[in-house]
């Protein structure tokens, strides 16, 4: 069905999964849509999806200092920007114990800094404009926890509660802002888009190694 009142999205991986599906949807409704990739051959297919209303921007989400210069050119070229929808991110698993602070810093980075930083570069127009929707996708693991996934879960938290004291923040500007938790479905989440921390203690294998095996028997798993 197509929307009457067209808008633009701005949406971060849009190359596969979650991403490539809110663009498609947001494109098969009339709207115009900003997709971040990382890749120039990611970006060449994106565009051909809807030439002229599909526009790909090649950006990394953890490269925070380019974050305002690119959506402020992509704003120039395409429009200014209604919906920003940060879905970009990966999980990393991994005992905390066996897990460096490396780790915590890449995952926090893709996962919150990120999301912020965009938020940060839409805002003041939305504010301008005293309109605007947010949309951050976090995860049921935003919300429980489970064993091997500290980092996520806590990254995850983090974004939760940021969305929810912004939209306070912003509501009086006419901006809404809404977390997505998605639960359990199939994406390359537990495949290409996880990073595992080898295992080192034995102390965790009982409750480590299922969790593991599992995972990696089938790439195409569950969303967590």
């Amino acid at each position: 069905m197509t929307d009457n009142n067209p808008k633009i999205f701005l949406i971060s991986g849009v190359s596969s999964g979650l991403g490539r599906a809110f663009a498609e949807g947001a494109l098969e409704a009339g709207h115009r849509v900003i997709g971040t990739v990382r890749r120039r051959e990611d970006a060449n297919v994106f565009a051909s999806l809807a030439p002229g209303r599909a526009s790909p921007l090649l950006l990394d989400v953890t490269d925070l200092a380019s974050i305002p210069l690119a959506i402020a050119a992509a704003e120039r070229d395409v429009g200014p920007v209604d919906v920003l929808v940060n879905n970009a991110g990966y999980g990393h698993e991994g005992v905390l114990e066996e897990s460096s602070m490396d780790d915590l810093q890449r995952q926090f980075a893709a996962n919150v800094f990120g999301p912020v930083a965009m938020m940060q570069a839409v805002l003041p127009g939305m504010r301008k404009r005293r309109c605007g929707h947010i949309v951050n996708v976090t995860s049921m693991g935003g919300f429980i926890t489970m064993p091997g996934i500290s980092f996520y879960c806590g990254s995850k938290f983090a974004l939760e509660g940021i969305s929810e004291a912004l939209g306070k923040e912003v509501a009086a500007f006419g901006i809404s802002v809404t977390t997505l938790a998605p639960g359990q479905f199939r994406t390359d989440w537990a495949g290409r888009s996880m990073d595992r921390t080898p295992r080192s203690i034995a102390d965790y294998d009982e409750v480590m190694d299922p969790i593991r095996a599992a995972r990696q028997a089938n790439t195409k798993s569950l969303r967590g």
